[in-house]
Formats: structure tokens, sequence, C-alpha cells
């Protein structure tokens, strides 16, 4: 399965518990239903345009692209939201696969993908390594999980995860044997690919009653030639600063945009938290705005996040790589990558 690496630092350091439940790495209140009695009359008098007014796509994956490796080493497909293909150093990694219809407990309710996958479940290419950030529905989707692991070419994926989610990965019928759970700055070796858990600041759950009943991290990948940030989801903390000492500098970094509001900013960075975290994280390199484009999470309009984030890019010198969905496109020389499929 791989090599279990450990490392301890001043702010990072392994997961804290209390009863069952985990602690973020800095105190955090998580709204409840007080929180959702705030949003429920600003959701009902909303104006924004929270889901486009008109189709989107279709999006299209040149899956004959992934015949050759990149020349690069590095070379990313955005699905939309926080679900990308990333080819690193060699290694596949498919990263919060979510191909199912909405984010949500239920088939028929809840938020709606803005557009159809790019490629099918079948189409994907032999995957080494399948990444769960955490368990949250529009990062962990029941179809796609069953999908994937029913397919022949994803028998020999290793599957990551964070601590308490390969419980519910076998539930959806990932082998045992195949997840690694991993701990904030817990290693695994995959191949010459270091993959690391770091703490992020969020929660996890399922529904209102089993919240933080397992972990949810971020992930560091390091090769021999580059290095990649995956932010998942998170709020603003200073460990930014000191996970880019510790791994950095990245090549990458993977900062969510998307779904964010006033009344839950420690758990989501939105476009001026990740400018932010971006720089605390070292500034180098190029950033990709995730968590976006995808879902109607929030009360902003959908395409708010990314026109803010292309702003802060301009006042502060950020490099961005924001490719349209389903197009394989290669991490190379720093070159920043900027469409306006959302336009």
């Amino acid at each position: 399965m791989g090599t279990l690496v450990s490392g301890d630092t001043t702010m990072l350091r392994r997961a804290s518990k209390v009863g069952r439940r985990f602690l973020n790495p800095v105190p955090t209140v998580i709204g409840g239903l007080s929180t959702m009695f705030k949003v429920l009359p600003r959701f009902l008098l909303k104006k924004a345009e929270t889901v486009p007014a008109k189709a989107l796509g279709p999006f299209h994956t040149d899956v004959s692209v992934y015949a050759a490796r990149p020349v690069s080493g590095l070379r990313v497909t955005w699905m939309g939201h926080s679900s990308l293909l990333m080819e690193f150093d060699g290694l596949r990694v498919l990263m919060d696969p979510m191909w199912d219809e909405r984010a949500s407990p239920t088939r028929w309710a809840g938020p709606k993908r803005f557009f159809a996958a790019p490629m099918r479940l079948e189409e994907l290419p032999p995957v080494d390594v399948v990444l769960v950030s955490h368990d949250h529905f529009d990062h962990l989707g029941e179809a796609t999980i069953r999908g994937l692991a029913r397919l022949d070419s994803m028998r020999e994926a290793k599957w990551v995860t964070s601590l308490g989610v390969g419980e519910l990965l076998q539930g959806f019928g990932v082998a045992a044997g195949r997840i690694t759970e991993l701990d904030w700055t817990q290693s695994v070796l995959v191949g010459e690919v270091e993959i690391t858990a770091v703490p992020s600041r969020h929660f996890s759950g399922r529904s209102l009653f089993n919240r933080f009943e397992t972990l949810w991290s971020a992930f560091v990948f390091r090769g021999p030639k580059h290095k990649v940030y995956f932010g998942a989801d998170s709020g603003w903390w200073d460990g930014f600063a000191e996970i880019g000492a510790a791994y950095g500098p990245f090549d990458l970094t993977m900062l969510e945009i998307g779904a964010f509001d006033a009344l839950w900013d420690a758990i989501h960075l939105g476009p001026d938290g990740a400018a932010r975290a971006f720089e605390a994280l070292g500034g180098r390199g190029l950033m990709m705005p995730i968590h976006w484009g995808l879902f109607d999470l929030a009360l902003h309009a959908w395409r708010q996040p990314i026109e803010r984030m292309l702003e802060l890019a301009e006042e502060r010198g950020i490099r961005l790589w924001a490719p349209e969905p389903g197009r394989p496109t290669e991490v190379a020389g720093g070159v920043e990558v900027r469409s306006d499929w959302w336009r």
C-alpha cells in the first residue's frame, strides 16, 4: 500500500479529539440551527444569480490525451468544483471525485450540477490514487464512489483519505485493503510521490448528528520534480504560513474560492481569503481556484468567486491557473492559464 511517514512541527500536529469529535487546529465555532435561521430570510429574498441563467457546456474531455504522459510531468484536468484528475510526476491522482448529479443525501433534492461531467467514469484512464479529503456531499458522492469501485481500471487504485472516512468508502464498495487513512502530518509514499495530510480549518459530517466524527484535511504532494498543495475546504488560519515553510514552495496551489459567506468565513476562504492564504503559503508558482462553478452552495452569484479572484490576482500579482472544465492542461514554467468559459 505504501510506506507511512510521520512528521510534527509547532502548529502542524496530529489531530486532537474530545470523545468522538475531532477538533480544528484553532478554536472554531461552526454554525448550527441558529445559522440556518439567520440564512433563511436571505435565502428566500435572494436576488443574485446563484444558478446559471443559461445552460453551461457541454464540456468534453479528449481522453486520447492520456495516452501520452505530460511533457512537463504535471497536468491537471479540472472537472468542476474540487474534483480533478492530476497527473503528477508519473502518478495519476483522482481528487475529490464528484460525478453525482446532486451534492445531497437524496437524488431528488439538493444542489444540482450546473453542467454534466466532462467525461464518463468509464472513460477515465487508469488511476493510481483516489484521494478523498473529507466526507461532505460535494466532495464525496455515493454514486461516484460506487461507480469507481466497480470499474476494472480502478481495481488496483490506492485510496487515500482522512481518518474515519474509510468506513464510508468501504460501505460504498471500496475494498478495505485499498484504503489508507491519514492523520494530519502523516504521509504515505506511492511510488516516488509523498502524499501528506495537513490540517485545515473546516468540519465533517453527512448530517447534523455526526459532525466532526471523521477528519477533514488538506493535502500536499511532493515528487521528484513538483510540489502541489490541495487545499480542499478550509477557512483562514495562521497555519498556512507554516505549511508553506514546511512543505513548499509549491508549483501549483489549489485553493477554494466558492460557497463563501460572512456567516461561515471561519470554515471557507472565499476569494479574498484564498488570496491571503496563497501569499501565506509562499505566494510562489500558480494558484488554481477550486470549489466553485458547479453547485449552488451559498447566496452569492455563481460567477462572483472567479470574478473577484480575477480582481485580486490583478491587484496582488497572483498568477492564476484556471482552465475550462474537462480540458487536460499542463502546468509548465509558471505560465498562467485563464479561460472565460463562465462568461
